[in-house]
């Protein structure tokens, strides 16, 4: 997926995140690092979305590990393959998998957002515009549900009995570019509004403060230059143009999450 077809498309973060500060020269310290263009702005979309939060100091306690809670073995093998091509990455250059999106996403939709807690859901129930945000009577963890047990059907049905996770790298992405273009019908909803939610929670995953399970190893930070939630800028942010020469962190510190898939 080009970072183009994207633009269109700027989802509003309604899972737990942390800010992203823009500092006038991080674009291009980011770039003088070897970032790819397209890879920076793949990144770089759901900056606008996400809200500062204070730091909070570090402590020594173990990373909890926690498996997978909410994706079924076949869910699980659908969403890490469909988050790859969405922000495709390796180990020297991580994406999507490499920073743990899929358990991102998996945590996200256990919880509270997943059921929509704090969500109107009563109706009714009618095609909104584009600006009304989310419309369906389903929660997100339904619709994730419904969305990809139907997507996988239908790659069945095209090729030649295999699940989406089974395609080749040039079909998965022939897939979702359908999806997001609403080529594909789904049964109890538009297919372009399952890409529309996917694309947005991947972002949120890679762009977070890692305590929520994503943005591993501060893979997405890494990428942008942003060096996280500190207490204190006064003295770097009036040197313009000069790259930030300490490590990022998170809210829990620079080990950054206490929990791992």
């Amino acid at each position: 997926m080009t970072s183009a077809e994207r633009k269109k498309r700027m989802p509003v973060a309604r899972s737990p995140s942390c800010s992203l500060f823009a500092t006038p020269s991080f674009q291009q310290a980011a770039l003088d690092r070897g970032i790819t263009r397209r890879r920076f702005v793949q990144a770089a979309l759901a900056l606008p979305t996400i809200i500062a939060l204070p730091a909070c100091g570090s402590d020594d306690r173990k990373a909890i590990k926690v498996s997978r809670t909410f994706f079924s073995a076949r869910e699980q093998r659908f969403i890490e393959a469909a988050t790859a091509r969405l922000i495709p990455g390796d180990a020297s250059d991580p994406g999507a998998l490499e920073a743990g999106v899929p358990f991102f996403i998996d945590l996200q939709l256990a919880g509270p957002y997943g059921r929509a807690d704090r969500w109107y859901m009563e109706g009714p129930w009618a095609s909104g515009t584009e600006q009304q945000g989310y419309q369906l009577k389903e929660t997100p963890a339904q619709l994730y549900r419904k969305a990809i047990a139907e997507v996988d059907a239908y790659c069945r049905k095209h090729f030649n009995g295999m699940d989406y996770a089974d395609l080749k790298t040039s079909e998965q992405e022939q897939v979702l570019h359908d999806l997001d273009e609403d080529k594909i019908q789904l049964k109890d909803f538009p297919g372009q509004a399952f890409f529309a939610i996917l694309w947005q929670n991947t972002q949120e995953g890679f762009l977070s403060d890692p305590m929520y399970g994503g943005n591993r190893n501060f893979a997405g930070w890494k990428l942008i230059g942003f060096p996280g939630p500190r207490y204190n800028y006064v003295k770097e942010i009036t040197e313009y143009g000069k790259p930030y020469p300490l490590p990022p962190v998170g809210l829990l510190g620079r080990d950054g999450t206490r929990i791992r898939s």
